[in-house]
């Protein structure tokens, strides 16, 4: 009897159970949704606003629709080859259409949304979603896989360009060409000739040579002589060095001089190529680093899918997304449809801000500021996250005195990630630009600001990421006679590196967005000329955005904020993109 109340006790209890998980399953489901929902909403506002689609007209939106979208479309589904797909696609872009215009136009819903009519509302609720759903099927097939390969790897490479035309603003060329000349290339040749010859002791004189190198060109740059110009130095120092990793790299996967050399000469001539064109918004010889750095994984990748032999039609995507856009531009100027009245065009991404003038409003100098800070956030951060988590992990005891201090500092690390932004902008306030002479509303002393914001929390996941490496590959690495140091460096970091990169790009995602802390040391404005070192006074583009918010003309406050906001997103996800490929990468390696 006893037996029998026990077991109806415990089905009970597992009925309670039961409903309470499926409850739980639910309300999770549901408020996750709800975040979903809130969030694209505000999104599209913030698209709209951005782009200014409010104003455009029914046959715009179809002609782009017929044009851009739709081959866009049926390229997937014919990367994806599956009916089943097909026939989703085809329903729910149907449907949709039909859906929209009966809930916008039927139940008058255009009153209570005043600036989104039916057709926009199509286009991002239907349209942006089912396009997502067959990129995702398209890309698991050979030419689908192609297609968005080749088109991410130049988008890529155009970032990662920009990105570098920018950083050479802080640094004098002709310094940075003595020291690649003397130093860098030197240190780089004998390292290559160690890998080579590995029983040579070639690799004990790669740090001295390079460190002579350094110092004979710092004291070179007070010569009087003459320099070449900035593309050309460009193109000796990072078009050619890029064209020989890109070949280098080809010539190790597929051994095929051949293609190494062809590899090489594509990226050296789209180099050359921008010599007389300069990088629009940067300095001359700036479009020298962006054409280079975007061809190289191009021509890479390029070779790499007709060496394959599998999707070689999906390498004519981007022939087919450029036809599109042209085949639109010219049915709209022929028919005469009301375009968008957008504000980020061009010009407000290469022209100084402007607070008088909407028209006239640019975020340049708060691009470069960002970039420039963000990437020296990266650096520091990262190792200096890695480092403190090596050795709380791996080398500090657990016992005795050193325990103790040990579990003070993790509780003090776990502590700080709960302190207020703001709190590490006094810090930084007072112990950077006041105490260390950093200077107020500079580039090193925002980057070393949001660097202890950020590093409680990359100390953090770089700790979970190394406890998760099994002790049995720990304990192998010793029995084969490998010191502590070789275990970390050839076992436990490779393992860790993907869940370290995981937190970093979390981290730098929040790093780039925050402002209370750029307010605290003074971070400007109103900077109007890009800054040519990095004690120079910064902007950024949290702080332009923070600006332009409390200007009372209605422009501002919507379209240039709005404009600011979509390049803030893009400059992060393309950040993301390339840490999370990073880290893919190291997780296919291992």
């Amino acid at each position: 009897m006893a037996t029998q109340d026990s077991t109806a006790d415990r089905t009970d209890f597992g009925e309670v159970s039961r409903v309470r998980g499926i409850a739980f399953k639910y309300l999770s489901f549901g408020a996750s949704l709800f975040g979903i929902v809130a969030l694209a909403t505000l999104l599209i506002y913030v698209f709209v606003d951005a782009f200014g689609l409010a104003s455009v007209s029914p046959g715009w939106l179809l002609t782009y629709f017929l044009t851009l979208v739709v081959p866009f479309v049926g390229f997937c589904l014919y990367s994806a080859d599956d009916r089943s797909v097909t026939r989703r696609v085809v329903v729910a872009l149907g449907g949709g259409l039909v859906a929209t215009a009966v809930v916008f136009e039927g139940i008058e819903l255009l009153v209570s949304i005043p600036r989104l009519n039916w057709q926009l509302a199509y286009l991002f609720v239907v349209v942006v979603p089912v396009t997502a759903y067959a990129v995702y099927t398209a890309s698991r097939e050979p030419t689908g896989a192609a297609g968005f390969g080749l088109v991410g790897r130049f988008y890529g490479g155009t970032m990662v360009g920009i990105a570098l035309g920018i950083l050479f603003l802080v640094f004098d060329p002709r310094l940075w060409m003595l020291m690649y000349t003397l130093g860098v290339l030197p240190a780089a040749l004998v390292f290559g000739y160690s890998r080579l010859r590995p029983e040579s002791s070639a690799s004990l004189f790669v740090v001295p040579v390079g460190l002579v190198g350094l110092v004979a060109a710092a004291f070179v740059r007070n010569v009087n002589q003459v320099y070449p110009t900035r593309p050309l130095i460009f193109l000796w120092t990072l078009v050619i060095p890029v064209a020989a990793v890109a070949a280098a790299l080809v010539l190790a996967r597929d051994g095929s001089r051949r293609a190494a050399l062809g590899v090489g000469a594509v990226v050296v001539a789209a180099g050359a190529a921008g010599l007389p064109v300069g990088a629009v918004g940067l300095p001359a010889g700036s479009a020298v680093a962006v054409f280079a750095v975007a061809a190289a994984p191009t021509a890479a990748y390029v070779h790499q899918v007709v060496q394959r032999g599998e999707g070689r039609v999906g390498l004519l995507l981007p022939v087919l997304l450029a036809g599109g856009a042209v085949a639109g531009a010219a049915a709209v100027g022929t028919f005469g449809f009301t375009g968008p009245d957008s504000w980020l065009t061009l010009e407000y991404l290469t022209t100084a801000p402007d607070f008088s003038t909407p028209e006239n409003a640019g975020l340049y100098t708060g691009i470069v500021g960002s970039v420039i800070i963000i990437a020296m956030v990266a650096v520091l951060s990262f190792g200096l996250a890695v480092g403190t988590a090596v050795l709380l992990e791996e080398y500090a005891s657990n016992t005795g005195v050193v325990g103790t201090v040990t579990r003070l500092i993790q509780v003090n690390i776990t502590n700080l990630a709960a302190v207020p932004s703001v709190v590490y902008g006094l810090l930084g306030l007072g112990l950077f630009a006041n105490l260390l002479g950093l200077g107020l509303g500079t580039a090193v002393t925002a980057a070393l600001t949001l660097s202890l914001l950020i590093l409680p929390i990359t100390v953090v996941s770089a700790q979970e990421a190394i406890r998760a490496v099994p002790d049995e590959m720990r304990r192998g690495s010793d029995a084969m006679g490998a010191t502590r140091w070789q275990t970390t460096k050839n076992v436990v970091l490779p393992e860790a590196l993907p869940g370290i990169f995981t937190g970093v790009i979390l981290s730098l995602g929040r790093a780039i967005g925050e402002t209370a802390p750029l307010i605290m040391i003074q971070m400007g404005t109103a900077v109007y000329s890009a800054p040519n070192s990095l004690f120079n006074k910064f902007s950024a583009m949290p702080m332009q955005i923070y600006a332009w918010s409390a200007l009372p003309q209605e422009a501002f406050r919507y379209g240039v904020l709005a404009a600011g906001v979509v390049t803030l997103l893009v400059v992060l996800l393309s950040m993301n993109a390339t840490a999370i490929i990073l880290r893919n990468r190291t997780e296919s390696d291992l």
